[in-house]
């Protein structure tokens, strides 16, 4: 189950992500309307400046007498090609209308004309959208030698085909949006977590932290009780108790210093007191204080020198050795544990079960115990082994039994 922390860390996280969804999706959108504007605009323009051809070729070819003559435009080719047009009175002097012969698109002559007297009456050329969006006219009036509008010239096109160019740029520019707001998302979410990370990892540190010191302290504070109500019990005992009961105190606040530079170092805040150490001599002290409590626990070390952190070290020796105490017995039998230090390596064969070979990496994982326990006495062995730039191995041995394999760089005089 998540801490609420890490759900308050969550809900973070996907607010971020959403808030930077959706302003580049706000900007996104944005662009996408100004594209599709800007591409109908252009189609328009497309259309203004086919019928501005037309109109315009009309109106130099008419001739002008008595009325208008439109002879002369029944023989130009303009007659025969789209965009369709007209030469309308447009409420001027009356003539015969001209039409030109090719049908490009089906218009209200009627509104036609209307639109003719329009221009004519504002004396401005005029375009607008006929059949509810479907034809593009324009309308240009038409000027004798003394400047008088005498009629106007219409053309219309049909917009079916810009109008397909227009919807396929639409679509395309949705779907790239839509595209670009899915990477957005992904994108922000990326980087939201990237951005929440030191406080994940602050929290894991201290939650971490917590778990630890609850994992050290579980056994020597079982252990001062006990001296403690052995002390009540038998007075007469308590000569003898005493000493244990301040070498098992100044054991728990070892416990909780080392815990506290664990933090420290996690955070970045302090470096390892590396120093040179006596591998051989730290384990054969560590055997010699270690309750055993009818097991038998056995050294063999020669004398060899690491670079490292003492009070981390021992720390990591002593959950290898309290973990071979613990698990590595067969049912009602006392616990055979043997330490062999030689060459920069702290071995720990016990003769109990074993561990499962599938198993073996997930024994290294925090909170993965089988014993019942927090499961973070290996996991801090492996941290401390990483930290120096060693390794923490296992695996079982032929006779039965695990074996556990601390690793460091050895020390050259």
């Amino acid at each position: 189950m998540k801490s609420p922390s890490a759900e308050r860390l969550r809900r973070l996280r996907l607010l971020l992500t959403l808030l930077f969804t959706t302003l580049n999706a706000a900007g996104l959108i944005l662009l996408a309307w100004l594209v599709v504007q800007l591409d109908s605009a252009h189609g328009e323009r497309t259309l203004d400046g086919e019928l501005n051809r037309v109109t315009s070729t009309a109106s130099r070819v008419v001739q002008y007498g008595d009325s208008i003559i439109t002879d002369y435009i029944s023989k130009d080719v303009l007659n025969d090609g789209c965009p369709q047009f007209a030469v309308l009175p447009g409420g001027a002097a009356p003539f015969e209308p001209f039409y030109s012969a090719r049908v490009c698109a089906e218009v209200d002559r009627g509104e036609l004309d209307r639109f003719a007297t329009q221009a004519v009456r504002e004396n401005l050329a005029l375009s607008t959208y006929f059949n509810d969006g479907g034809v593009r006219v324009r309308a240009e009036p038409l000027r004798n030698e003394f400047a008088q509008n005498v009629g106007a010239v219409v053309a219309w096109v049909d917009t079916a085909q810009v109008d397909a160019q227009h919807q396929r740029l639409v679509i395309g520019v949705i779907a790239g949006s839509a595209v670009l707001v899915a990477a957005v998302a992904l994108a922000g979410h990326a980087l939201s977590g990237r951005a929440i990370r030191p406080a994940a990892a602050a929290l894991e540190q201290q939650e971490v932290l917590l778990a630890e010191t609850a994992h050290d302290l579980r056994t020597p504070v079982a252990a001062l009780r006990a001296l403690a109500e052995t002390a009540l019990r038998h007075p007469d005992q308590r000569a003898e108790l005493l000493p244990r009961t301040v070498r098992l105190a100044g054991r728990m606040g070892g416990i909780i210093d080392g815990l506290l530079v664990r933090a420290r170092l996690a955070a970045g805040v302090e470096q390892l007191a590396v120093q040179p150490v006596w591998l051989d001599q730290l384990v054969t002290g560590l055997v010699e204080e270690l309750p055993q409590d009818g097991a038998r626990v056995t050294v063999t070390a020669a004398a060899t020198k690491v670079s490292a952190d003492p009070a981390l070290l021992q720390r990591a020796i002593g959950n290898l050795l309290d973990n071979a105490l613990r698990y590595g017995r067969l049912p009602d039998q006392p616990a055979i544990v043997h330490v062999t230090v030689a060459g920069g390596r702290v071995t720990v064969a016990d003769h109990g079960p074993g561990i499962d070979a599938a198993l073996a990496e997930e024994a290294f994982d925090r909170f993965a115990s089988a014993g019942g326990s927090s499961g973070l006495g290996l996991p801090i062995v492996a941290w401390v082994a990483q930290a120096h730039g060693g390794t923490l191995g296992v695996y079982n041995a032929e006779e039965g039994g695990a074996i556990f394999e601390l690793s460091l760089p050895v020390l050259r005089d």
